[in-house]
């Protein structure tokens, strides 16, 4: 491939050239990891990255125009879930040239599948209140511990974890990130049932499970920082949407629409959690609710909120295309997203009544609305609380004073923190 330099507003010559390879290289039959794997030889799997790890040291915003050009031109991208939104970002930042080497291709090929692993049950909020240990044995990390909250553990060949390598230190300081092998006898998965009836998440049991002693990222004791990489990644203010694959015969767009729908399958009720803004005035035509001029005025305030958002969307898309790394506005989009989602609920509940309650065909879009008003809370939970984004804000962007906390420049083996004996990991018998 002929080298070209590229100015922030050259898209047309990055069009050009993906055409000329595509046109050169699709084959619609062969198996999707293969293709995937020409796309990562060739640098067009993730452009923006450096050549030394399958880019092709395009601008960032060269990323988004590829994946959108790939389906246009009726083939298939990279894979989808957080080994290429969380992981890959993550290890490129702070990874060894080994490291690099050893996970970044599968990442992009899809030969392997990632999941977070920060969350601790009795941690809520506190990031840095991790209790789960890892503790050096010969070529080996062993690990013992409890997380929660881990969506497709269950599908995951690798995991990002957080673990507390050093008692000895401030909780910050302590905080190690490693590289997690699922398949072995130590990870034990366990899913969760949401009060809205889904299973998206998992609680994962880690009992002598063991990872190399080189799979750390960031290194030992400096996991924090390599934590705050991922969480800004994971709170970039965008929608969780499929791909729209070309309607077209083979088998590697038939093994992508499969993928999809099994990725996708986990999230099914994410546009519930959002809250379902655009279905606020079809809800209201059907009940006769524009006929009361306040759920009028509430329908305008959650369409407002619903354009805000999108600028603020469109402002963070801007960033990171001018190669801006993800900050403090993923802050912002994250409120945002969680004022417009209780707001459009709240508008469902004035439109339904009592009828908003009821789930079943009979129901107001057939359930949808019940469904709405037990998903929406997650929103305000999920990546962060919004009382942990506010936090954010007021120190990152208004300089303000950090929230009390008195154990933070202490020890954390003489705080509360409790690190617990491997047996207090295990999950009950027979559950």
């Amino acid at each position: 491939m002929n080298e070209i330099r590229l100015s922030a507003d050259d898209v047309d010559a990055v069009r050009v050239q993906l055409l000329e390879w595509v046109t050169a290289h699709w084959d619609p039959n062969m198996p999707l990891e293969h293709w995937r794997a020409r796309l990562a030889e060739a640098g067009w799997a993730a452009p923006s990255w450096p050549r030394r790890w399958g880019g092709l040291d395009m601008p960032a915003w060269a990323d988004e125009v590829v994946v959108g050009e790939l389906l246009r031109l009726g083939t298939v991208g990279t894979p989808i879930g957080v080994g290429v939104s969380l992981a890959a970002p993550t290890i490129l930042a702070h990874g060894s040239a080994d490291l690099c080497e050893r996970f970044l291709r599968p990442i992009l090929t899809g030969q392997e599948r990632w999941c977070q692993l920060f969350s601790e049950p009795e941690a809520g909020s506190d990031l840095a209140g991790v209790t789960t240990t890892a503790v050096l044995d010969g070529d080996d990390w062993v690990v013992n511990g409890h997380k929660v909250w881990n969506t497709s553990a269950q599908h995951a060949d690798l995991g990002m974890l957080l673990v507390r390598t050093d008692a000895n230190v401030p909780a910050h300081q302590g905080i190690s990130y490693l590289i997690l092998p699922m398949h072995q006898p130590g990870v034990t998965i366990r899913p969760l049932r949401q009060m809205n009836d889904h299973s998206s998440f998992n609680e994962v049991f880690l009992n002598d499970a063991r990872v190399p002693r080189d799979f750390v990222l960031g290194g030992v004791g400096k996991g924090w920082a390599t934590a705050l990489t991922t969480l800004a990644h994971e709170r970039r203010f965008s929608t969780l949407r499929p791909p729209k694959y070309a309607d077209k015969p083979g088998r590697t767009l038939a093994e992508a629409r499969r993928e999809t729908q099994q990725h996708f399958a986990t999230y099914r009720w994410y546009p519930q959690r959002a809250g379902r803004a655009d279905l606020i005035v079809e809800h209201a035509r059907r009940t006769g609710g524009f006929d009361d001029p306040l759920i009028r005025q509430e329908i305008a305030a959650v369409l407002t909120l619903e354009r805000i958002s999108t600028w603020t969307a469109a402002r963070a898309k801007a960033a990171r295309a001018r190669g801006k790394q993800p900050g403090p506005e993923g802050s912002v989009g994250k409120l945002t997203a969680s004022r417009l989602a209780r707001a459009a609920s709240h508008a469902h509940t004035s439109i339904a009544g009592a009828s908003a309650l009821l789930s079943g065909p009979e129901a107001p879009f057939e359930g949808t609305i019940a469904e709405i008003l037990l998903s929406t809370p997650a929103q305000s939970i999920a990546g962060g609380t919004d009382e942990i984004q506010k936090n954010i804000l007021a120190e990152k962007i208004l300089g303000l004073a950090r929230e009390p906390a008195p154990d933070r420049d202490r020890p954390v083996n003489q705080t509360r923190r409790t690190l617990r004996h491997p047996s207090q990991h295990r999950p009950l018998e027979g559950s």
